[in-house]
């Protein structure tokens, strides 16, 4: 049996992962109110889980990178979705801080994997003009997931409570695997499906040209092999600059709108999905601009273009948010922020792909799980500041994103004089 157009099932399936991750991630802030009453908590404990995640989210993505060199794609993100997908479950039996922290850890040491593995499986199973816009797929599951997440938990709670909705969302995870398995049966050079125009295709467009099957088990380059490169530091300090911005709107912008503008949690739930959808949209377009450029241009220059338009539009709808949003127009903050996340989705599925225009693949989960690490650390300083600025405003917080924008685009710029294929 042979199926036409496979590598678009395997970025469709990495797409519902993300879904489902951000679903699973989403569940524990929605159903806090109700939790932490039924537990004995308040929002101390919730901070301190919210660290620990972030903490074995940073880590996680680092050692899920040097995971999938070691194991492959397939079995890579069969491991991280169980993992996350248990410690879901295991939320539903938590009894106190302890256990409930450590849920929340194994929580964020398994969802982190989704990253780098996407990375890495496109950069297998996708030609270089298409890796953008398999990216952007992959990253249109995290605003769907933010979208959809809201409404559904809340769904789940009203009928089954908030310990059976744990155990329903990390079987769905469970669930996912055997489809992903069945499907993503080897890699392209092999998979008996992949009709011989799409293995071309593919083949084709790799960094390396394919060797003879004893030669395969490439061994990848060390981190410090790796940070010998100059490239790979703009892949860093990009991701560091950039990341702070989407999570500064996805944990924050709820407390925000109540703070600022009055609004209740109805009132969060019926508005804040079109924001979510801003960043959508550039995920998808994002990617299939960049393979358009491909098409007359080299892939340094659509990628810069790129990644340049999306750091405009963030820097400028920040500015829009500083100067015109008062607190007599909450709608303007909401479609502002809508071109905002655009911007960052249009500029970050190229960013996230450059791990695969630079290296060899043994070589690109282990730069895509530590550009990972990078960018969650810089979230954490971010959240352990943001509590701080927000107590007199959230200005100067949208003041200081603003400013990472450039940043972000300029560490591109500085670091990388040529996307394409390092000398080793």
């Amino acid at each position: 049996m042979k199926v036409k157009g496979l590598r678009w099932w395997i970025i469709a399936l990495i797409c519902l992962a993300t879904v489902i991750n951000y679903i699973d991630r989403t569940a524990f802030g929605v159903m806090w109110p109700e939790m932490g009453k039924d537990l004995g908590m308040d929002e101390s404990d919730y901070a301190v889980m919210l660290n620990v995640f972030m903490i074995t989210y940073a880590l996680g993505k680092f050692l899920s990178g040097k995971l999938y060199d070691i194991i492959g794609t397939r079995m890579g993100f069969t491991v991280s979705i169980v993992v996350w997908s248990v410690a879901s479950i295991f939320h539903a039996f938590a009894r106190g801080l302890f256990s409930l922290t450590l849920f929340r850890a194994l929580l964020g040491l398994g969802e982190a994997g989704n990253w780098p593995g996407a990375v890495k499986s496109n950069g297998e199973w996708f030609p270089v003009k298409q890796r953008a816009i398999a990216q952007g797929i992959f990253n249109a599951g995290a605003s769907l997931g933010s979208v959809v997440a809201p409404v559904l938990i809340a769904y789940l709670y009203g009928h089954f409570g908030w310990r059976t909705t744990f155990i329903i969302i990390g079987a769905v995870g469970l669930l996912w695997v055997i489809p992903w398995l069945f499907i993503n049966k080897t890699t392209p050079e092999s998979h008996p499906w992949i009709t011989d125009e799409e293995r071309n295709l593919i083949m084709n467009s790799r960094i390396e040209a394919i060797k003879s099957t004893e030669n395969k088990k490439e061994k990848g380059l060390s981190v410090v092999q790796i940070l010998k490169h100059k490239e790979s530091w703009g892949v860093l300090a990009s991701r560091f600059f950039i990341e702070p911005i989407w999570w500064l709107f996805v944990g924050w912008m709820p407390l925000y709108l109540n703070s600022e503008f009055g609004f209740s949690i109805e009132e969060i739930g019926a508005t804040i999905w079109i924001s979510y959808l801003g960043g959508m949209a550039g995920s998808i377009i994002g990617g299939w601009y960049s393979g358009k450029l491909m098409e007359t241009k080299t892939v340094d220059a659509a990628r810069k273009i790129t990644i340049t338009i999306g750091g405009s539009l963030i820097f400028l709808g920040l500015l829009g948010i500083i100067f015109l949003v008062n607190e007599n127009n909450p709608m303007t903050f909401i479609y502002i922020v809508a071109v905002v996340l655009f911007g960052f989705q249009f500029a970050i599925g190229n960013i996230q792909t450059i791990s695969s225009d630079l290296l060899k693949g043994p070589s690109v989960g282990t730069l895509a799980g530590l550009a990972g690490t990078v960018a969650a650390v810089s979230v954490i300083i971010m959240n352990s500041l943001i509590p701080k600025i927000a107590a007199v405003s959230y200005t100067p917080a949208f003041i200081v994103i603003a400013v990472l924008a450039p940043m972000a685009v300029l560490s591109i710029f500085f670091f990388i004089k040529n996307i394409g294929p390092v000398e080793e």
